[in-house]
């Protein structure tokens, strides 16, 4: 009798570990249950949907069920997982358009917890109320558009994230007037507070009302129940729509039920090959696990979809009999609104200091051309490097086109854990369309390593 895979989650991770198992070895049965209308989509495309950059729903569909199932998986829409249970390894599922009974147990030979993560909501009166909106499935996306297309003139955006960064910007460009309330000293709290005044001040020039240093008490209704402003302890801000972009926290009730290990932001632990700790045939994978920093030793979660795609490709590789491992991440990540890109890599200052590192730092203003070229535009790089031993620790870039991008370079630099000084030498490409003569991560690199040897 085959072997059967049971993936709960059918995005990222779930969906390509489903497909990779399923390649290696075409003898496995493949069940795979979604809880939403879709599968293997691009959440990360949400924002620019709703913005008008991206046409249609379809263009963020990677693949349909329809090509799932041709290559043997038997995928199953709107079935939710409600029960896992290792001892006899099986799991409960209801059709979530049934008759909404007590649904069937499937066994399985091998389980993958792809259950991805959920919206923050803090704990405030009125933030269930309609009105209000998370962005985090096509089916958020979904609903959100059909709200912004009632004549809506007002938003306010919960949170100043890279969720609600984003949001603002697609809001903005559909027209609306928008306010974005956090409660953080600046937006973007993955930078460090003296570049993430650079992001605040760059928000109020493009018309975002910015209000910062702010605790959401609650969301008001009216007298229809739907959500009418954001109240804080001391204003309200008037909303036609109001969207959450607080971030996310892992999706993992079901797995916590279980028994399964979580760590202390809440996400399934692994070991290297993603298989649950204590658990031989189960699997987890996506936004709802916690995985390695490579430069603070510490579990961390971050929920991102090239993090989701590798844990899956490593999951289906293991189960179909090969052998590759996750070894973790040094918290690489880029946004933009509207026109300004923020990209930042490795630790912030308060990340080294809580893995009791002693550091330098090195902030330098450069172009992201040659000064003389036509389109150059400004870029502020923040360096972090150890005392003792110069090795990068972090790295912040906040700036216009050209920005954004240029911290992989930096990204590769602390996965090698190069020093300051090392990277100095880097052969990086130029030419004045591109870059200065010297490239302003060089710049900041420079700078850290003076600061050292001072």
């Amino acid at each position: 009798m085959a072997e059967r895979l049971v993936v709960i989650g059918g995005d990222a991770a779930g969906m390509t570990a489903a497909s990779q198992a399923r390649r290696r070895r075409g003898d496995l049965e493949v069940v795979a249950v979604e809880r939403g209308r879709t599968a293997s989509y691009s959440a990360c495309g949400i924002p620019y949907w709703i913005g008008g950059d991206v046409s249609a729903e379809d263009a963020l569909i990677a693949r349909t069920p329809e090509e799932h199932r041709a290559r043997g998986i038997d995928l199953r829409l709107r079935t939710e997982a409600v029960e896992i249970d290792p001892d006899r390894g099986r799991v409960r599922v209801r059709d979530l358009d049934g008759d909404g009974g007590g649904g069937q147990w499937l066994g399985y030979d091998h389980l993958v917890v792809a259950t991805g993560a959920e919206p923050v909501r803090p704990p405030v009166p009125g933030i269930g109320a309609p009105g209000v909106h998370g962005v985090q499935t096509l089916d958020d996306g979904r609903e959100l558009i059909a709200a912004l297309d009632r004549d809506c003139r007002r938003a306010v955006v919960v949170g100043a994230g890279y969720i609600g960064v984003e949001m603002a910007e697609a809001l903005v460009r559909r027209g609306l007037e928008v306010t974005v309330v956090d409660r953080a000293e600046q937006p973007m709290a993955t930078l460090d507070p003296d570049m993430g005044r650079m992001v605040h001040e760059a928000m109020e020039g493009m018309g975002i009302d910015v209000v910062t240093g702010a605790e959401v008490t609650g969301v008001l209704l009216d007298g229809d129940g739907r959500a009418r402003a954001v109240a804080t302890a001391d204003a309200e801000y008037p909303a036609d729509v109001v969207v959450l972009g607080l971030g996310v926290r892992p999706r993992t009730g079901l797995a916590r039920e279980a028994g399964l290990p979580l760590g202390a932001h809440g996400g399934l632990v692994t070991d290297l090959a993603m298989r649950v700790r204590g658990a031989e045939r189960v699997w987890a994978g996506g936004d709802c696990v916690e995985v390695l920093n490579l430069v603070s030793g510490r579990l961390a979660h971050i929920p991102l979809g090239t993090h989701a795609n590798k844990h899956g490709l490593v999951i289906g590789t293991n189960i179909g009999g090969g052998y590759a491992t996750f070894p973790g991440v040094v918290g690489t990540a880029v946004s933009k609104v509207c026109s300004l890109e923020i990209a930042r890599t490795g630790l912030r200052e308060r990340d080294a200091r809580e893995a009791g590192l002693q550091f330098t730092t090195a902030v330098v203003e450069s172009t992201s051309r040659a000064g003389y070229h036509p389109g150059a535009a400004p870029m502020t790089v923040k360096a972090i490097a150890e005392l003792r031993t110069g090795r990068l620790l972090g790295m912040q870039i906040v700036g216009r086109e050209g920005a954004a991008k240029r911290i992989d370079t930096a990204a590769v630099a602390i996965t090698a854990r190069m020093t300051v000084e090392q990277m100095t030498a880097l052969d990086l490409g130029y030419a004045p369309p591109f870059s200065p003569v010297w490239d302003p991560v060089l710049v900041a690199a420079r700078k850290a390593a003076a600061a050292l040897s001072a």
